[in-house]
């Protein structure tokens, strides 16, 4: 099979689904647990796109999604989608909206109504992952973050909306952990022991997920140039009061 994958074999759990095909976009919802992408032969939402279609179909990556995190993802079929919505994404004209629940020890920092995280990120040398920095380091980028608390649904966790209006390394990740209030279930990044592990468990610590959802996404068609919006529900693992305060 294509990339050495058959997307017949992937556990249920980490298959994809599709929740939008059109101008040359096909939107997935992505299980966490599994890759955007990975190399050939590795289960990756890419390859299960690549064995879903004829031999030799393109397909190009554009968006990406950390292996942790579930949600809306977009890949494209043609080079001419793949070209637009990069461009969409550079100009910063794709509106993303993320779902976390968050430790609450800090969150005194983020008061009703919207707020903004506004920082300078840096990656680790050698490591996959990021940290906060001065804006004169060597490397550092802004990253910007729209931030809204919605509700206290479970003890010890806060659920947020995050609107990322730059798209950095772990942008969401970092800058919820240097304000005292890491993503629960991110221990790359301070989370304590996870609520989140107890009731979205992973036999494989790959597939663990972490408390963060890509919940909606908003482009221009690559074709007719319509605004389309597109929304994925909290995953059924999620706790059914996180689900509920959501509107899932």
């Amino acid at each position: 099979m294509k990339e050495g994958f058959d997307p017949q074999e992937t556990e249920a759990d980490f298959r994809p689904t599709v929740l939008h095909e059109g101008g040359g976009v096909v939107a997935l919802v992505k299980p966490a647990g599994l890759p955007t992408q990975a190399p050939p032969g590795v289960a990756s939402a890419e390859a299960w796109l690549r064995g879903r279609l004829d031999s030799g179909a393109y397909v190009g990556v554009p968006h990406r999604l950390d292996r942790a995190v579930s949600g809306v993802l977009l890949l494209a079929v043609t080079p001419r989608a793949a070209r637009k919505l990069a461009r969409q994404f550079e100009r910063r004209e794709i509106e993303k909206a993320y779902l976390a629940l968050v430790a609450d020890e800090a969150t005194g920092s983020i008061r009703p109504g919207p707020a903004e995280w506004r920082d300078f990120v840096v990656k680790i040398a050698d490591e996959p992952q990021a940290r906060i920095a001065a804006a004169d380091e060597p490397g550092a980028r802004e990253a910007v973050t729209l931030v809204r608390s919605l509700a206290r649904p479970l003890p010890g966790a806060l659920l947020v909306r995050l609107e990322p209006l730059t798209g950095r390394m772990h942008q969401l990740r970092v800058q919820a952990a240097s304000r005292g209030m890491p993503i629960i279930g991110d221990t790359h990044y301070g989370a304590r022991a996870s609520t989140l592990a107890a009731f979205a468990p992973a036999a494989d610590p790959r597939h663990q997920a972490i408390a963060l959802h890509a919940h909606r996404i908003r482009y221009a068609d690559p074709i007719t140039g319509t605004a389309i919006t597109l929304e994925a529900p909290l995953p059924a693992a999620w706790p059914a009061a996180v689900r509920a305060a959501s509107g899932s």
